[in-house]
């Protein structure tokens, strides 16, 4: 059994705002890509370039309820890479809020794996708490936010 996360909260926008934020590289990287942005929309079957560096292999989009992508899960001290499987959940609420849901799993059972799956469920925490601040009330929080970030750098497990 391989190593998962799940955070989830609630955007009080409509699921057609929430799910632009995702999928517009020029919005994703309002909150989240912020150092060197986002390279495309995201379409399935393709791959898109987060932060300048990172690629992200876009598996699946449902618009307005789901995306599927898949990305490096390894890191330096791996033997050999593989890729961990992120699916993004969006449900419209009654209130006319959206119920955004964030799943990765796929990291191996070892101590690099837990250590990955630790750093990446805080920036799954983050990133929400930014679209947050970001769809509703126009707010970059992630600016600035990690140390490599203030270097002007993308943040990664090994220089945050």
């Amino acid at each position: 059994m391989s190593i998962a996360i799940r955070v989830s909260g609630r955007i009080g926008k409509p699921v057609s705002e929430v799910f632009d934020a995702v999928v517009n590289p020029t919005k994703l990287s309002g909150y989240f890509t912020t150092i060197r942005g986002a390279s495309a929309p995201l379409v399935a079957g393709t791959t898109v370039v987060w932060w300048g560096e990172i690629p992200v292999e876009v598996d699946e989009v449902v618009p307005e309820r789901r995306i599927v992508l898949r990305w490096d899960g390894s890191g330096p001290d791996d033997k050999s890479s593989y890729k961990t499987r992120i699916e993004m959940n969006f449900e419209q609420l009654d209130d006319g809020g959206t119920f955004v849901t964030i799943a990765e799993e796929g990291w191996r059972e070892d101590e690099a794996g837990r250590k990955r799956s630790y750093i990446n469920c805080e920036g799954w925490s983050q990133m929400l708490a930014c679209m947050k601040a970001y769809v509703e009330y126009g707010i970059n929080l992630r600016d600035g936010y990690y140390r490599s970030e203030m270097r002007g750098e993308p943040a990664n497990p090994d220089n945050i």
